[in-house]
């Protein structure tokens, strides 16, 4: 679960985590202009959206007094505001407003969990401020690591040693030690997938500060934090993606064509490598999951057809625990009481697969007997529009 810069501050700020002053988020211009002149008369106005890059695409302003605040605020609430990490841009509905700081040097901090040694890693560069990525790519020796022992946790020293590696300004290190343990003890008691602080802010007047804050809660571990159920609400970027999170639906949208509706993931994604193969380009992943009844099925076809660029469905099902007549119930159901105006291939095999393609048989609905014969079928009528 991705959640907005400022309660991810929220969150850390309870750890120890040193972060800017602020005087929250606001929604209108006139809510901008009384948070800034809380602050003093002069704030740095940050768009609430998740994307990166934010302050080259002007999601990022300073104001020199309450009035600019509120002229900044005009323009940037309701704005698209359009990244290299979201082209199609995402709307500003909110803003931070920060206490303005004077940054003397930028670092790069970071934990995610590392998969080859099932550890969580901790990343560290002198070079912050902009992409990890890029960091990687130009310049690699840049950038220290830390494998943490789950067992063992992290030692001072080998805190010290990672910051040394990163060539962090050894005036600043014993700081910068203070911050990753903070950050990390915020990170495990969160249950965090990943924690990012790009910059940290090392200031004119001597702080180090979490400038920005990226930070993602594992989804599987929600059940133990309650105080994170407000923050669930906010944590989609995609309205369709939402929609189905909310009803328990695995759906990622991909910006495809071509409808994808399976059960199980691994023939889901097998299904969308299926498609590409054909000359296709998959619109979503949807997992309809395993057992599923005709009324889910339902849905999971309504979601996969809000998304406007879908020009065709593909429908593939093994029946195991699922029922293959139970599935073509529910198509048939969503066809007759929904405006369905593309093509939708259906292949189903399985449990009670022949009944399910008796009942499929007296529809318009498009039957195909092999995942390869429905993805080209698919494929070409999409192309075919």
């Amino acid at each position: 679960m991705k959640i907005h810069e400022y309660q991810a501050k929220e969150v850390l700020a309870k750890y120890g985590v040193a972060v800017p002053k602020n005087a929250g988020v606001a929604t209108t211009p006139a809510e901008v202009k009384e948070k800034v002149a809380a602050l003093g008369g002069r704030g740095v106005i940050k768009a609430q959206v998740h994307t990166g890059g934010r302050g080259k695409a002007g999601g990022i302003k300073v104001a020199n007094s309450p009035e600019e605040a509120e002229t900044l605020a005009t323009a940037m609430l309701g704005m698209l505001l359009k990244t290299h990490q979201n082209p199609d841009g995402l709307t500003v509905e909110k803003v931070l407003i920060e206490e303005p700081i004077k940054i003397v040097q930028e670092y790069y901090l970071g934990i995610v969990p590392d998969r080859d040694t099932q550890r969580d890693i901790l990343i560290v560069s002198a070079k912050g401020g902009m992409d990890i990525e890029a960091v990687a790519e130009e310049d690699p020796d840049a950038i220290a690591h830390l494998s943490v022992d789950p067992l063992e946790g992290l030692r001072d020293y080998q805190l010290r040693q990672v910051c040394y590696d990163a060539k962090l300004d050894p005036a600043v290190i014993n700081k910068a030690v203070v911050f990753l343990r903070q950050l990390y003890n915020a990170y495990i008691a969160s249950d965090g997938s990943l924690a990012e602080i790009n910059p940290l802010a090392v200031t004119e007047d001597g702080r180090v500060l979490a400038a920005d804050a990226k930070f993602q809660i594992d989804d599987s571990a929600l059940f133990r934090h309650p105080e994170f159920a407000a923050f669930a609400e906010e944590s989609e970027e995609d309205e369709i993606e939402a929609v189905a999170h909310k009803q328990d639906i695995a759906y990622v949208r991909l910006g495809g064509d071509v409808g994808i509706i399976c059960n199980g993931a691994g023939l889901t994604m097998t299904t969308m490598d299926e498609v590409k193969r054909a000359g296709g380009n998959p619109a979503d992943f949807l997992d309809v999951g395993g057992g599923a009844q005709a009324e889910r099925v339902r849905t999971c076809l309504g979601i996969v057809l809000s998304d406007p660029n879908v020009k065709g469905v593909l429908i593939n099902i093994f029946g195991g625990i699922t029922r293959c007549d139970e599935v073509a119930k529910g198509v048939i159901s969503a066809t007759e009481s929904m405006e369905i105006k593309v093509p939708i291939v259906v292949r189903l095999a399985g449990t009670r697969a022949d009944e399910g393609a008796a009942i499929l048989a007296q529809s318009n609905l498009i039957p195909a007997n092999t995942m390869q014969e429905a993805a080209a079928k698919i494929v070409e009528l999409v192309a075919a529009q």
